[in-house]
């Protein structure tokens, strides 16, 4: 699939028409394209929004964007960010024309989307063993010699799995994987010891259909995970591609892969992966660090690596969720019309951050405002005495988590600082 295909199928997304299904839109916009709508520059608090709504800091994602584009040069890090946490291809495109190698994904669904919109790259950070996601994936090889897709294995049995499936389908191109090297005991998929993964690599050089790319895997899994433990799992890492590259395993390729880098310890894979000794081939360091793109105002907040490298920058949270006040039962406690439909709740409650007040007035910090919990509908707000806050005051709500907060919008608005609607970011989860 060719990348003007892709350019084509994001160009028809502005043309899709604004309807019932995209929430906190202006009702009067239904029967627009979604390109006249973004032409119209609407203001999210004054031009017939409707809460909740979600909004992008035009100015925050763009950012965000740029700083990670930096650090992964500055530290001779190639980057395939990961696209489970927007699902929202005009962002994959941004992230490419920032630098990105490609784009990780996790599941054969993920993958088609991409492909739709003409990514040529997909690291697939997870085990693939089903034989129609298979068929399908050979056919897209056999039919673009750009794609380049890698995937991981970790067991002999499914690297028997992924040849049958291939064969059957006729697969003509090999399917690049690479061992993934489990973060411990007790963590997610991944083989466990070094001599497992020695057999899972002498089972793909059996196979006709798979090639052994490099290796990789996930440091965001050690048990218990601190510093030290996670570089001394990234040195491990390290360690099997230089034992593989010595027995000859990567022979006939032109670059071996090694990869890790979730959003957590994105500093400590540089750190490492910079100690990388010379080896028969150049090596291709691939970070997939994902939440960045949004950043959070929670959990990524406080475990960003930004935090320990200061003087490298800062991300900054790019979401807001908007809501109004729809009830002030008593001095003590109100109710916002956001709930666990609309706003991410796995990792922490939303923050309430700014109330903008119903009479028009100066927008102001959210003081003496905590939510407590969230119904379907809506969000329960505890209100100490120091708080201003009145029935249809809208309240901004800081969220953590991004994957889960892109994924309950299907259209979100991109709003520069003062309002001013530029863009609609489409997902497609």
């Amino acid at each position: 699939m060719a990348l003007d295909t892709g350019t084509e199928a994001l160009a028809r997304l502005v043309e899709e028409h604004v309807d019932h299904r995209f929430k906190g839109l202006p009702p009067d916009a239904a029967g627009l394209t979604v390109a006249e709508l973004a032409g119209q520059r609407r203001n999210l608090f004054t031009d017939g929004f409707s809460t909740p709504v979600l909004a992008l800091s035009a100015e925050r994602l763009e950012h965000n964007l740029a700083l990670m584009e930096t650090y992964a040069a500055r530290h001779g890090l190639a980057f395939a960010p990961h696209g489970k946490t927007s699902m929202a291809p005009q962002l994959f495109h941004r992230q490419i024309e920032r630098g990105a190698w490609g784009i990780t994904l996790a599941v054969p669904h993920q993958v088609w989307v991409a492909r739709a919109f003409g990514i040529r790259r997909i690291f697939l950070a997870n085990e693939l063993v089903d034989a129609a996601a298979l068929r399908r994936l050979a056919a897209e090889l056999d039919a673009d010699p750009d794609f380049r897709f890698v995937c991981y294995v970790d067991s002999v049995r499914g690297v028997g799995l992924m040849d049958a499936a291939l064969s059957a389908a006729g697969a003509t191109r090999p399917v690049d994987v690479v061992v993934e090297l489990a973060a411990g005991e007790g963590a997610r998929t991944g083989v466990r010891t070094e001599a497992e993964c020695a057999a899972v690599a002498d089972a793909v050089a059996g196979s006709r259909t798979l090639r052994l790319a490099g290796v990789a895997g996930y440091e965001g899994e050690v048990p218990g995970a601190d510093p030290e433990k996670v570089h001394a799992w990234l040195r491990r890492l390290v360690a099997l591609t230089v034992e593989f590259d010595a027995a000859g395993r990567f022979a006939g390729l032109e670059e071996i892969v090694l990869s890790a880098g979730g959003s957590a310890w994105f500093d400590a894979v540089a750190d490492v992966f910079a100690e990388v000794p010379g080896l028969s081939l150049p090596v291709l360091k691939l970070l997939r660090s994902g939440a960045y793109v949004s950043h959070d105002d929670g959990h990524y907040r406080e475990v960003t690596p930004f935090n320990r490298v200061p003087a490298e920058g800062a991300l900054q949270p790019a979401f807001r969720l908007w809501t109004q006040v729809v009830s002030r039962p008593c001095a003590e406690q109100a109710f916002a019309n956001a709930g666990k439909r609309d706003a991410a709740y796995d990792l922490d409650l939303p923050f309430p951050q700014v109330v903008r007040p119903v009479d028009g007035g100066p927008e102001r910090p959210a003081t003496g405002i905590t939510v407590t919990g969230l119904s379907d509908q809506h969000a329960w707000l505890r209100t100490a005495p120091e708080a201003e806050l009145e029935v249809g005051d809208w309240v901004g709500l800081g969220l953590s988590h991004p994957c889960t907060s892109f994924d309950k919008w299907q259209l979100i608005p991109v709003a520069e600082a003062d309002g001013t609607v530029v863009d609609y970011i489409r997902t497609f989860f």
